[in-house]
């Protein structure tokens, strides 16, 4: 009976030529979301937490033959109630418009989320992650799902390669990217934001003998970490407060980026966590 009711509140899309397919697959390309200000969020988890992060979709599509339990369905009525667009699709147009792997039939388009470093805003002791000219989708979504975890003020992008909006982030951050506030700038602009909030700036580099546990974290802080290739550019390293390494002892001299990340921010967050007892 729920179902029924459902596909009496939507519109109903069956064929792959109709424009609205186009679109959707046009929304995969960076130019088309710059232009329509719009982005995709496909998959149930990362549909649930845009929605509890209070995104509200500009349309929802949704395929009943692909959905993996029924009780998801009241997930469209309560879209609806948001006063979105619903539309449901068939099996072979949601095929055509997914952009994952076995695709579990939700696919919602949203408004794009705000970048502007000017209007970001952090607390009153912030601990930010910078990631400069990373160049991966999932290394981006990883890290988001990394500081929303450990609850920092905000990720910002320095020299973007890629944009907030990329499916792939939106797929590897499982939705973070709607819970933790992002920017993206340019590196002299991103370090002049922290500076102007008396922030340090604590840089991820091989190529240092500090530590990254002999550092202070439980100050306002920045935690920059560079591309996967060629890591910090030399200007945020010039400056940077100070350097800091993850010992290794293998025969690699570096870790991948997203694991970078995660294991300074987790010496930030115990370090802080220690301070307030």
């Amino acid at each position: 009976m729920a179902s029924i009711t459902i596909c009496r509140m939507s519109q109903q899309l069956t064929s792959v030529s109709n424009p609205r397919v186009k679109h959707l697959v046009g929304l995969r390309r960076r130019r088309q979301r710059d232009q329509s200000g719009l982005m995709l969020v496909e998959g149930y988890e990362e549909l649930s937490l845009a929605l509890e992060a209070g995104v509200v979709p500009v349309t929802l599509y949704y395929c009943p033959e692909l959905v993996r339990q029924e009780s998801d369905l009241a997930t469209v009525a309560e879209v609806t109630a948001l006063g979105s667009e619903v539309v449901q699709v068939s099996d072979r147009v949601f095929e055509k418009v997914a952009y994952r792997e076995s695709p579990d039939g939700w696919l919602a388009v949203v408004h794009t989320v705000p970048t502007d470093l000017a209007a970001l805003r952090v607390g009153e002791n912030p601990l930010t992650l910078v990631c400069e000219s990373v160049e991966k989708p999932g290394n981006l979504g990883a890290m988001l799902r990394t500081a929303d975890a450990v609850g920092v003020d905000a990720v910002v992008a320095a020299r973007p390669i890629t944009d907030w909006g990329n499916p792939n982030i939106v797929r590897a951050s499982k939705g973070t990217v709607f819970s933790v506030p992002v920017a993206a700038a340019d590196s002299a602009d991103v370090l002049a934001w922290a500076r102007e909030r008396s922030m340090c700036v604590v840089a991820a580099t091989p190529d240092t003998d500090t530590v990254f546990t002999d550092v202070d974290f439980t100050g306002p802080t920045v935690i920059a970490v560079g591309s996967e290739k060629h890591g910090l550019t030399d200007e945020f390293l010039t400056a940077a407060d100070v350097r800091v390494r993850i010992p290794m002892f293998g025969r690699a001299n570096s870790l991948n980026v997203a694991t970078s990340a995660a294991i300074i921010l987790y010496e930030a967050l115990r370090q802080r966590t220690d301070h307030r007892r």
